[in-house]
């Protein structure tokens, strides 16, 4: 690099940050200033500027403060209390944020629910939090009823969206409530480091665990992306993703509402509908994860994905072998890549756009943005340590855990899970001196000599599917209950045209094995992103001297059944069954001509 071009390259990357750092030094932990007071300035000030695209809908600043207000009024009337927790288990439409908006003015906070839950893990997730009330999305409202004998103690249901039997109608109700603002009172004595939303996250014991999202985190991460991208009130974010995620539900929604911006709401990601969605809605941004920038990559070409005034991206995972082909074939002029996890103190951008990066901290600004790379023993799955006891930071290009420094400062805290035993797993003690802490990401990478970080992969047994966290434990859990199969070791092997890894399991079965059966089970006990998609049958599972199962040779070997004795099935979407997997169906999978 030339001296001109890294004086320049420094030149964008202080304009960038110190714009965010003047942004973020005003949100403090005790202020009252949260999403609410914002959202409420806005209305007052352009009451009829589009703040909702959806469908053939707009929904302007003035109305859905106004919808938000009978929401809060809704919860009063349920005798609900500061603090007071409802859970909300729906599809993306402006009544999600009109919701969770209302909610925080009678001082309340909102259990976001993965729209994938089923069964014993949406019950799970919503009596961990103490929602006393349920908000379903109607065409959500049948998996509510389905998992009712999961609870010990239900919530009330209420149904949105339309009338279902056995929920309460909370469309009737919200028409009979006013629209006028319920003022200070109700959330009197909120702060910014309160809790405004539960965010889940797959847990060690297969089951969600609920992470505390403080409404100062919510201002944090909204206020670094207005730093990065400087929205304007005439942009518009197109945002594809779940809302119950912090990407699509905080990352997106927060460009829009701290600048006066729109955002244009996707109920659900659709390849064929992207790009017309794109230029029909004139976006001006859109968000993004990795895969869905994979499956635009893969799909033939489209009449409008270069007829578009788009800007600027956003987003996290676009992997570094599709990034300059997905950006030169759909004209995309900037790409904001970030790192950041729900619940973790460690975030970046990468401002500049250089190819690959998550991000970057430059080591004149270490000691405001702590974060660091630490040897990782990948065997123990623990920070390797010196004679000293302390850890080992990594040198330039050398992959190790990620970690980030523990503070009260707005954003470098942990708020943690509500569970104790959870939150002090992800506390590393003594890292660079004794008595320090930070916090573990989980996420093995490496930083090259200009302070960019680069991701390499997931600690442990967690990997990612379709953009969701996939816990070992809780698909081991789901077969080990059904009849004849005896031992199960679960992992991820890499598919050929897509991110992350496929579930796949290793089954010792006996004679009573059904296999004919084995999809249609799995169906109601796992959710789609979770169900394995090949199965290996073995006569015994390995393990190691301690007894901990082999992995290793398991991911190596992937699905090939070139390299694989074993009997080799795959979960046909299409018959709801497990086939045989022979070479030809190998080679479909490999060469993306066969859909999974």
């Amino acid at each position: 690099m030339t001296l001109a071009a890294a004086i320049r390259r420094e030149a964008v990357y202080l304009s960038h940050i110190v714009r965010t750092l003047l942004l973020l030094a005003r949100i403090k932990p005790d202020s009252t200033r949260t999403i609410v007071d914002i959202v409420e300035a806005q209305a007052r000030a352009t009451p009829d500027a589009p703040v909702i695209h959806y469908l053939d809908t707009v929904t302007s600043y003035g109305a859905l403060d106004a919808r938000a207000n009978a929401y809060g009024h809704w919860a009063l009337s349920q005798g609900l209390k500061r603090g007071d927790c409802v859970a909300l288990f729906m599809e993306n439409r402006p009544d999600f944020l009109c919701c969770w908006l209302g909610l925080f003015k009678a001082g309340l906070c909102v259990a976001l629910i993965n729209t994938n839950q089923r069964g014993q893990a949406l019950a799970h997730s919503i009596e961990i939090v103490g929602a006393r009330h349920l908000i379903a999305g109607v065409e959500l409202a049948a998996f509510v009823k389905e998992a009712a004998g999961f609870f010990t103690a239900p919530p009330v249901f209420w149904s949105q969206g339309g009338a279902h039997a056995g929920l309460s109608n909370l469309d009737a109700v919200l028409d009979t409530m006013p629209a006028t603002g319920l003022g200070r009172g109700p959330r009197e004595g909120v702060v910014a480091k309160d809790r405004a939303f539960f965010i889940y996250t797959s847990g060690t014991t297969g089951l969600p665990k609920a992470a505390n999202f403080s409404h100062m985190r919510m201002l944090f991460m909204m206020s670094g992306f207005i730093g990065a991208l400087t929205p304007k009130p005439s942009d518009r974010i197109y945002d594809p993703l779940p809302l119950y995620h912090a990407t699509g539900g905080v990352c997106a929604v927060g460009v829009a509402l701290l600048s006066g911006a729109s955002v244009i709401l996707k109920r659900k990601f659709s390849l064929g509908e992207f790009w017309s969605d794109i230029h029909k809605y004139d976006a001006t941004i859109f968000a993004y994860i990795g895969e869905l920038c994979r499956w635009l990559l893969n799909a033939p070409p489209g009449p409008h994905e270069r007829d578009h005034h788009l800007r600027v991206i956003t987003g996290n995972g676009l992997r570094p072998e599709i990034w300059k082909r997905f950006q030169d074939r759909f004209a995309i002029p900037r790409i904001v890549e970030f790192y950041g996890a729900t619940e973790g103190n460690v975030s970046m951008l990468n401002y500049d756009g250089t190819l690959g990066s998550v991000g970057r901290v430059p080591d004149y600004l270490q000691w405001l943005l702590p974060t660091r790379v630490v040897r990782f023993d990948v065997e123990r799955e623990m920070p390797v340590r010196g004679p000293d006891g302390l850890c080992i930071e990594c040198g330039p290009e050398e992959a190790g855990e990620a970690v980030g420094r523990l503070s009260m400062r707005a954003g470098r805290n942990f708020e943690g899970y509500t569970k104790k035993g959870e939150t002090e797993k992800k506390i590393l003690r003594d890292v660079f001196a004794h008595g320090d802490t930070w916090f573990r990401t989980g996420d093995l990478m490496r930083r090259d000599a200009h302070g960019y970080f680069y991701f390499v992969d997931r600690v442990g047994d967690t990997f990612r599917w379709k953009g969701e966290n996939v816990a070992t434990s809780e698909v081991a859990q789901a077969l080990s209950s059904v009849p004849g199969i005896r031992e199960t070791n679960i992992y991820g092997v890499h598919v050929p045209g897509h991110d992350g890894r496929a579930g796949m399991a290793a089954l010792v079965v006996d004679g009573s094995f059904d296999i004919a059966g084995l999809g249609e089970r799995l169906d109601r006990h796992l959710s789609a992103f979770a169900r394995p998609l090949f199965l290996r049958l073995q006569p015994q599972i390995e393990v190691t001297g301690t007894f901990k199962q082999r992995k290793v040779d398991l991911v190596r070997e992937g699905f090939d059944p070139s390299a694989i004795a074993d009997p080799l099935y795959w979960y046909d979407a299409s018959t709801r069954r497990y086939e045989k997997l022979d070479a030809s169906i190998y080679s479909a999978i490999a060469e993306n001509r066969l859909k999974l």
